[in-house]
């Protein structure tokens, strides 16, 4: 509480630290192939404005074939699974 007095900080920036280092800890195990562009420390804070926008941009995917659906929904939750 002192330190916020002194430099009007939150805790915010100590989400930003985090999201920085969780940053680093996924760009280093990224598959440069797969995802091409690295991580940004607003990729690991869900809560941002930068992320509510995505999100409210980002449209459902809806088939008509319900086993389509499953099977899509399948491959997204678990992209390197075989059959």
């Amino acid at each position: 509480m002192a330190s916020y007095q002194l430099d009007q900080r939150g805790s915010h920036y100590d989400d930003l630290r985090a999201g920085a280092i969780a940053s680093v800890v996924a760009n280093v195990n990224r598959d440069t192939k797969v995802r091409r562009e690295p991580f940004g420390a607003l990729d690991f804070m869900h809560w941002n404005e930068y992320h509510r926008v995505a999100v409210e941009k980002s449209k459902p995917v809806l088939l008509d074939d319900p086993d389509a659906q499953s099977n899509l929904l399948l491959s997204m939750m678990f992209p390197n699974r075989n059959g």
